[in-house]
């Protein structure tokens, strides 16, 4: 499906039980798509939960872009994405994403209303610059529950354990995650059942 938001069309795979539980909204990092398979893994977890989950390629990426370009932009169209998705539903939201798509995630968390934040390969700074902190972005979501998952050898960094509800660091693993998807799966399966 496609909505129209201000920053341009957005596209969603939405798959959903006739009644669901919660929704989760995903999306991807900046010049990804919403196939990567951390976001695939968490997308089976919810729905063997009864979760609807609504991967969602923001309106930069369906224009060819592969930077975000304005995080004001982007949090407006993510917000908007995010309105018209829940609709008059009266059921828990959560949103997450993997690196760029996470930080949106925490960003817009309290004005999105979402009960949880799932941040897949945080990107607590750029490479090499420690200094560059994103971490006041982590901490947009104020009282609401972050667990974050990174690879053990992330070089953006990785999250304080202090900084969100719970952060799991997959061994082996960069930015990208090419194996550790059980690790995943145990975290955010128990988490996310709790919204059942």
């Amino acid at each position: 499906m496609r909505i129209e938001t201000s920053a341009g069309p957005a596209e969603i795979e939405l798959d959903q039980p006739r009644k669901p539980a919660f929704l989760l909204l995903l999306t991807h990092g900046s010049g990804g798509g919403v196939d990567a398979k951390d976001l695939l893994i968490v997308r089976d977890s919810a729905l063997r939960l009864g979760g609807a989950v609504a991967r969602v390629v923001q309106p930069y990426r369906v224009a060819g872009r592969r930077a975000p370009g304005s995080v004001v932009i982007q949090d407006q169209a993510w917000l908007e994405i995010v309105a018209h998705l829940r609709g008059r539903k009266r059921i828990p939201v959560i949103q997450g994403g993997r690196s760029n798509g996470a930080r949106v995630a925490c960003r817009t968390a309290v004005a999105a209303r979402a009960r949880g934040v799932l941040a897949l390969s945080f990107p607590l700074h750029p490479p090499g610059k420690p200094e560059k902190s994103r971490r006041e972005e982590l901490l947009a979501a104020g009282s609401i529950e972050v667990v974050v998952i990174n690879g053990a050898s992330d070089p953006f960094g990785i999250p304080d354990p202090a900084d969100a509800a719970e952060v799991r660091v997959i061994p082996g693993q960069s930015h990208a995650f090419r194996a550790g998807f059980d690790l995943i799966a145990d975290t955010v399966t128990p988490w996310l059942a709790r919204w059942c």
